[in-house]
């Protein structure tokens, strides 16, 4: 009777570590909150991994001063991926299967998303993205949501500030990496609908320190009236320098992938007048008072250049938007089951961010339209609203 007693008793014990090992796997009741960060720290992405890391950090701290989420302490998780998809997918890896986070914010880049998407997937594990091409969320899947504005957006921005200005027929620049070759698709796929000739096409390496060659091809195609280039890497600043050199005199447009002032300042004088278009976060002070976006942005551009003693810049602001993300969902949900967070991610309407006003719906998995962008152009060395 008493070994039967005891073995009764061991079983029980049994059943409820298994029991409180689910529950705290699945974040229904642990104590805090983790979440997950595959960021581009270090590497020729910094510029966006380092305003990303930061601005995560900054986020978790002002929550958990005033108390966590649901009555947890929110844990940020930040791995630097260098860059690297490599990287990325071992970092991911260990977050889903040693971490058991909740969610991952990031990463950085394009070309690190689409390496680490189908192994959330697979998973069930909420990715929100950090990085831009469209291809992250399309095809749609269940578990991966990204907050930039879409490539093809930024891309009929460009094309629509080029017909008010008189511009046909253009030369396309890419970077040959993820978000290079997403870009270049959609200023292919969609020139004749906005009646643009590309005159010129070429694509370069990334790591390119001098771009010389490929624009003097560009300087000598007949008709070339503007330059497009598409990358996230140091070519922002290069090519404008270069263009400057041998003497293209025609406008230059970059992607939404510019919004970093370093890139000003690495181009110098160079950088004068280039097009691109991105959020309102660094034109945050003309905005008018009204505008839904105003308090938001002025309170982060306030809280992160005042703690980091740096000009904040979109990238910061895309993990912003990620960051709280996930917290809104864990909020709609008032769970921290993970798909019970999915579902509320995905049924979130009107929640106000860097990068506009998010609006996620089962097909939509970017959550932003068109008003999401404003037409920037670089004026005595800052970011300036573009005006016709």
């Amino acid at each position: 009777m008493k070994e039967k007693l005891m073995c009764g008793i061991k079983v029980a014990a049994a059943a409820c570590i298994i029991g409180l090992t689910v529950l705290t796997t699945n974040g229904a009741e642990s104590r805090t909150i983790k979440i997950g960060a595959i960021f581009s720290q270090t590497g020729p992405a910094s510029f966006l991994g380092a305003p990303e890391a930061k601005t995560v950090q900054m986020l978790a701290d002002q929550l958990n001063a005033k108390g966590g989420v649901l009555g947890k302490k929110v844990e940020v998780i930040i791995k630097d991926s260098g860059g690297s998809p490599e990287k990325a997918v071992s970092f991911a890896k260990q977050l889903i299967d040693e971490e058991r986070v909740l969610a991952i914010i990031g990463p950085s880049t394009s070309g690190e998303t689409m390496q680490i998407k189908p192994l959330c997937e697979e998973n069930k594990m909420i990715l929100v993205s950090c990085a831009a091409a469209e291809t992250i969320v399309n095809p749609l899947a269940k578990y991966v949501f990204k907050t930039p504005q879409k490539d093809s957006q930024a891309v009929t921005w460009i094309y629509k500030t080029m017909k008010d200005m008189g511009i046909s027929k253009i030369a396309v620049l890419s970077g040959n990496d993820g978000f290079g070759m997403a870009g270049k698709k959609q200023l292919e796929d969609l020139a004749s609908a906005h009646g643009i000739q590309i005159v010129a096409n070429e694509v370069y390496d990334k790591g390119a320190t001098d771009l010389t060659d490929i624009l003097t091809k560009v300087k000598g195609t007949a008709g070339v009236q503007a330059v497009v280039n598409w990358s996230i890497v140091p070519a922002q600043s290069i090519i404008a320098k270069n263009m400057k050199q041998i003497g293209l005199n025609v406008p230059l447009f970059q992607s939404h992938g510019f919004g970093n002032l370093k890139y000003v300042e690495q181009a110098g004088v160079a950088a004068e007048g280039i097009l691109f278009p991105a959020g309102r976060l660094l034109v945050v002070d003309e905005l008018p008072d009204n505008h839904p976006q105003k308090k938001v942005l002025a309170a982060y551009k306030k809280d992160y250049e005042t703690r980091f003693k740096e000009d904040v810049s979109t990238f910061g602001g895309h993990a912003y938007d990620a960051f709280m993300v996930v917290i809104e969902g864990v909020k709609k949900a008032r769970s921290t089951d993970r798909d019970k967070v999915r579902d509320a991610i995905e049924q979130l309407k009107g929640f106000v961010g860097t990068a506009g006003v998010f609006n996620y719906s089962p097909t939509d998995h970017t959550g932003l339209g068109l008003d999401a962008f404003e037409m920037l152009t670089v004026k005595n060395g800052k970011f300036a609203i573009y005006k016709k």
